[in-house]
C-alpha cells in the first residue's frame, strides 16, 4: 500500500468527525436558569402583596383560599419548568418530573430514524414554533427554552441530517433579561405598596 496523501488524510478525518456514531449525543438539557428564575420572580412579584393586603383591608375572601391559589400557581409553574430534554444514541425524549400529571406536561420519545422533517408554525405573538414530524405525520413540539439550545440543534442535525439553520429560540435572552429588570422593579413597587398600606394602619 502506497503512502497516503495529505488530501486523503484530511478527507478521512473530516469524514470520521461527521459520523453520527462518534458524535457525542448523550446529554440532558433543562430549562434555562434565566427563564426559570425570571418566571418564578414574576409570579411571586404579582401575588406577594395579596395576602398582606387581604388581611389589612379585611377582605371577605378567606385567607386560606388566597394562599391555596398562590400555592397552586407555584406548583403549576414548577411542573411546567421541570421539563428536560434527553438525547442519546437512540433518539430524543422530553420528560417532566415524576410528580407532574400527564395533562400538565406531555412526555414523549422519538427515535432519530423516525424524524422526517422539522415543521414550523407561527404563533399569535409573531414568533415561530417548530415541530419534529415522523413518517405518520405525528408532531412533537421542539423544546426551545432549554439551556444549551445550540448544542441540542447540533446533535439533532448530526443524527437526522436535517437542516436546523432556520430554527431559532422562541425568545432571545435579552427579552428575559428585560423581563427580569421589570420583575425587580415590581418587587420594589410591592414593598412600597405594603409599606404604605401598613403605615396607614397606625
Amino acid at each position: 500500500m502506497g503512502p497516503v496523501s495529505w488530501k486523503e488524510s484530511l478527507q478521512s478525518a473530516m469524514s470520521a468527525s461527521t459520523q453520527p456514531s462518534t458524535f457525542p449525543v448523550e446529554a440532558t438539557f433543562r430549562i434555562s436558569p434565566l427563564i426559570r428564575y425570571t418566571l418564578f420572580g414574576l409570579l411571586v412579584s404579582l401575588v406577594l402583596p395579596l395576602p398582606f393586603l387581604q388581611v389589612r383591608l379585611g377582605s371577605p375572601v378567606p385567607l386560606w383560599v388566597t394562599l391555596a391559589g398562590i400555592a397552586a400557581g407555584c406548583v403549576a409553574l414548577a411542573a411546567a419548568l421541570s421539563q428536560r430534554v434527553l438525547t442519546d444514541g437512540y433518539g430524543v425524549a422530553v420528560r417532566y418530573a415524576r410528580w407532574v400529571p400527564g395533562f400538565v406536561g406531555r412526555s414523549w420519545r422519538m427515535a432519530w430514524e423516525e424524524v422526517r422533517e422539522i415543521r414550523s408554525a407561527p404563533t399569535s405573538q409573531g414568533g415561530r414554533v417548530h415541530y419534529l414530524v415522523n413518517g405518520r405525520g405525528d408532531r412533537y413540539l421542539l423544546p426551545m427554552r432549554i439551556a444549551g439550545f445550540a448544542r441540542f440543534l447540533r446533535i439533532l442535525e448530526a443524527r437526522t441530517g436535517l437542516d436546523t439553520s432556520r430554527v431559532k429560540p422562541l425568545a432571545q435572552p435579552w427579552m428575559y433579561l428585560a423581563l427580569l429588570v421589570c420583575v425587580v422593579l415590581m418587587f420594589g413597587a410591592d414593598l412600597f405598596i405594603l409599606a404604605a398600606a401598613f403605615a396607614g394602619s397606625h
